[in-house]
């Protein structure tokens, strides 16, 4: 078995450039368990790293710091926009670099997810006449899930805890913001449920999403906060409507469990990953498939890639340039695929990953491993054609089926619906 088509010359593929990397302190704790990187997060404002890096603890790093520290290029240009918004909004700062925090989270840390809050976004909870917290402008948070089923936020400048969520009844494996600033937070668990919190109602669960047979694994909302994408133990993708909460629908294509979700930049796609060696890119809104990235070579039958295949496809995550995905497997490789060739672009070495996440700006992919350790790699980035920039634009406020509707060519509605990429 290969892990690329008999097409492709492994040769001719790029090598990433490995630009920088984090490493576990030296550790009185046993480290043969509990040292897992599970989660690696960017603050959506480009001025934080958030590093699970084993044994409770939780580094929040500056990433301004990060890439000072850099031997890059191109990564360098990002300096400028990682620059921490607190210290452009509060000129009194003592110092115009954000503070790093060690935060001990009091269990081992499985999700984390950060979140940034807009004033004129409401809380959905219309009866209320107190809150303990007021989120202003400048309110950027941290959301720990742990093995013990709780949830803790964290306020980010500080490093305070300011709330612990208490209802799930087993791991909290990963946590997503709703990216509309309403400081809504979704916690994805192993007790088989989808809880929806509002941290600005003081963290009240707003609803509890029922539907999933086994473990969550993942979750991740689309750009405008309207569907979140639910997967785990079992071959099917959900879809919510999370203004109703019902589930809108299931996909099947999978043959294995799925473990990792990625909505595009301008919500047209989603990309999910599964142990069944592949990572498939949906057109979510009309329930269809769109592509298929496998990690196996020729491709396996669905009873071979439903079990220990050696290939599992642990994460998958989408380039903020729309163009690119990486995907992290256990083959000990890490792709950075380019959407309109359908081929891997590039490719680095990783032994036992966990999970990926790209930077805020797209220039770096953090990966996490089951040491412990963070590597970072400088992502393969071309200038984007103006028809692609100009597609993405049209895809943010039109569905499939409303640029479907337009009397347009056959080509180009193809083009705007990604059938032709």
């Amino acid at each position: 078995m290969a892990s690329f088509p008999d097409l492709v010359n492994r040769s001719d593929i790029g090598k990433a450039k490995l630009v920088g990397e984090l490493r576990v302190p030296a550790s009185p704790y046993d480290p043969k368990s509990g040292r897992e990187a599970w989660t690696v997060a960017f603050a959506p404002n480009g001025s934080y790293f958030a590093w699970s890096q084993g044994h409770r603890i939780v580094k929040l790093i500056p990433w301004k710091k990060c890439l000072k520290n850099f031997s890059v290029g191109q990564v360098a240009e990002e300096t400028s926009a990682a620059s921490p918004r607190r210290s452009s909004i509060q000129s009194s700062d003592v110092s115009p670099e954000p503070p790093e925090h060690t935060i001990d989270c009091g269990d081992i840390v499985w999700g984390l997810a950060f979140g940034s809050s807009v004033p004129e976004k409401q809380s959905r909870c219309i009866n209320i006449e107190w809150h303990r917290f007021k989120f202003g402008q400048d309110q950027l948070l941290l959301a720990s899930g742990l093995s013990n089923g709780r949830i803790k936020i964290w306020d980010v400048y500080s490093g305070k805890l300011l709330l612990n969520l208490m209802d799930h009844t087993d791991i909290v494996r990963d946590l997503t913001f709703a990216p509309d600033g309403s400081l809504m937070l979704v916690s994805a668990s192993r007790d088989k449920t989808l809880r929806v919190w509002d941290l600005k109602d003081d963290g009240n669960m707003v609803k509890v999403l029922w539907g999933h047979p086994n473990w969550v694994y993942c979750s991740a909302f689309s750009p405008d906060s309207s569907i979140l994408c639910s997967v785990g133990a079992g071959k099917a993708v959900f879809l919510w409507n999370m203004d109703k909460y019902t589930l809108i629908q299931k996909l099947e294509g999978h043959h294995n469990d799925v473990v990792s979700c990625e909505f595009s930049p301008d919500g047209s796609l989603l990309a999910t990953a599964s142990h069944d060696t592949r990572v498939i890119i949906w057109d979510h809104q009309k329930a269809a498939i769109l592509m298929e990235l496998g990690h196996l070579f020729p491709p396996p039958s669905p009873i071979f890639a439903g079990g220990a295949n050696d290939r599992w496809v642990r994460s998958v995550s989408f380039c903020p340039d729309g163009r690119h995905i990486a995907s992290l497997a256990d083959d000990r490789l890490v792709r950075f695929w380019n959407l309109e060739e359908r081929a891997p672009q590039a490719i680095c070495s990783l032994s036992n990953g966990l999970c990926c996440a790209f930077s805020a700006e797209g220039g770096v992919l953090a990966a996490g491993s089951q040491d412990g350790t963070v590597h970072f790699w400088e992502c393969p980035r071309s200038v984007s054609s103006l028809q692609h920039m100009s597609r993405m634009a049209l895809r943010r406020v039109m569905s499939t089926q409303h640029v479907e509707a337009l009397a347009i060519p056959r080509p180009l509605r193809d083009y705007l619906t990604y059938r032709v990429i």
